[in-house]
C-alpha cells in the first residue's frame, strides 16, 4: 500500500488547478465596460488577396436599463473599420455600413459569422492568419470606448469566407 505525502496529494492538486485556470482564460474570452458585457471578439483569417477583413463579436449583452448604443470602432490592423449589416433583398445578400447599432437594455445583440452584424475591417495592414491576435477599440455612446483583444480563428463551420 502506498503511503500519502503531503508532496503526492499537492502535485496532483496543483496540475488541476493550472488545467484550469488555463482553459477558463481561453473560455472567458470577453470584457465588461458599464452596463455592456462584450463576448468572445474574434476575426477570420483574411483570404488571399483580399483588402478587407471581418472581426465579430459572440454578442453584446446590455444587462443595463438604458439603451446604449455601438458607434464605431477602430485597430492598428487595418486603416478603418465600419459597422455593417447584413441583408435579404429576395434572394440576394446585402452588406450595407450603418452609422450605429442599437445595443436596447436586458438585450443581447450578436455580431456572428454570417450574421446580421458585423465589423468590417478595412484596408488591412497586413494579412490575418488563423492564431494572431490585435486589439480592436469599440466606443459607445453611453459606455465610452473599451478596448477587447481580438483573436483570429477559423470559424466552426470551417469556411474562412465573408459572404457579400
Amino acid at each position: 500500500m502506498q503511503r500519502l505525502t503531503f508532496r503526492s496529494i499537492i502535485r496532483p492538486l496543483v496540475g488541476c488547478f493550472a488545467f484550469f485556470c488555463i482553459t477558463t482564460v481561453v473560455y472567458a474570452h470577453g470584457t465588461k465596460t458599464g452596463d455592456l458585457v462584450i463576448d468572445h471578439p474574434y476575426a477570420t483569417p483574411s483570404l488571399s488577396g483580399v483588402p478587407n477583413g471581418a472581426a465579430y463579436l459572440r454578442g453584446i449583452e446590455n444587462t443595463g436599463s438604458t439603451a446604449d448604443k455601438l458607434l464605431g470602432a477602430s485597430t492598428e490592423v487595418a486603416e478603418r473599420v465600419e459597422l455593417h449589416r447584413m441583408t435579404m433583398d429576395g434572394n440576394i445578400m446585402r452588406m450595407r455600413e450603418v452609422p450605429n447599432i442599437e445595443l436596447p437594455a436586458k438585450t443581447v445583440v450578436k455580431l456572428r459569422h454570417n450574421g446580421e452584424y458585423h465589423l468590417m475591417l478595412m484596408n488591412l495592414k497586413r494579412p490575418l492568419k488563423d492564431g494572431d491576435r490585435f486589439d480592436i477599440t469599440l466606443e459607445f455612446q453611453r459606455a465610452g470606448k473599451q478596448t477587447v483583444n481580438v483573436w483570429v480563428q477559423i470559424p466552426r463551420d470551417g469556411s474562412t469566407e465573408h459572404k457579400h
